[in-house]
């Protein structure tokens, strides 16, 4: 069984089907929990093509927003969405985030922290770059417990033995992970919740197309012809479809927020 390669985010129009409805959906809950009202400074660290940014500027009322993401072609597509005005945007690294201490009111990762290879110097740097006083908070699937939108295509891939990758550092989806880091960094007043989404697909074809063809891990590329046959009739045989053929999957992430010591 050959090893999967680590998962990139190169391509900003086949994330968008693949996770951005996913995002959009878990992002509001995520940011009607965080209730962090209107005016304040905010960074979005691992902001991929944008999804979660233009969740908040719709619905918090920036009075700025930065975002930032390893990845040239997740950017380059979110320009498309964002004038200067609304959005700055930057390429850089979740552990050295190019700006100064105590700038930000609200410090986030959506879905994020578990693709950083140190999660605690991702979270150290959402820290350091926040307001004292100033929230800093942080949703990821949760990966140990199966919550993960791409639960359904991991199990099966493994069953035909073409495994694909996982978050580098999905340990810390754990409720207890995140509490654990939240209090070593010394972040007050911390509080955490479960949030269950759920995505329809018109039929078979939207859901193989979007969670698979799209996937960031280039599932498609690296098998045969016979081996993509037998995932198609594995997922087809897993996936309850309605009598229109539409099919409906859940997924649910861990959530937490805390406050940056006065």
């Amino acid at each position: 069984m050959s090893a999967p390669e680590p998962i990139k985010f190169t391509d900003g129009a086949a994330y968008e089907r693949f996770m951005a409805p996913w995002s959009r959906s878990a992002g509001s809950l995520f940011l009607d929990w965080l209730t962090p009202g209107a005016g304040r400074a905010w960074v979005d660290v691992g902001a991929g093509n944008g999804a979660f940014t233009e969740l908040i500027l719709a619905k918090s009322k920036p009075s700025s927003v930065c975002a930032i993401d390893p990845s040239d072609a997740q950017i380059d597509t979110a320009r498309q969405k964002f004038s200067a005005q609304q959005v700055e945007l930057s390429i850089g690294d979740a552990m050295a985030l190019p700006y100064e201490d105590n700038r930000f009111d609200i410090a986030v990762m959506a879905l994020v922290l578990f693709f950083v290879p140190d999660p605690r110097k991702g979270a150290a740097e959402m820290l350091r770059v926040t307001k004292p006083g100033g929230i800093v908070a942080s949703y990821t699937w949760d990966v140990m417990r199966g919550g993960t939108p791409t639960q359904h295509v991991w199990e099966e891939l493994d069953a035909i033995g073409k495994p694909a990758a996982r978050p580098p550092s999905a340990e810390v989806s754990r409720f207890a992970a995140l509490k654990a880091l939240w209090a070593e960094l010394g972040i007050r007043d911390v509080e955490t919740r479960e949030l269950v989404v759920e995505r329809t697909f018109a039929d078979f074809d939207d859901y193989w197309l979007s969670m698979v063809v799209s996937s960031p891990s280039g599932i498609v590329g690296r098998l045969s012809d016979a081996e993509i046959a037998e995932l198609k009739h594995r997922l087809q045989d897993r996936l309850p479809a309605t009598a229109t053929g539409a099919i409906t999957v859940h997924a649910w992430s861990t959530a937490i927020k805390g406050r940056k010591a006065a």
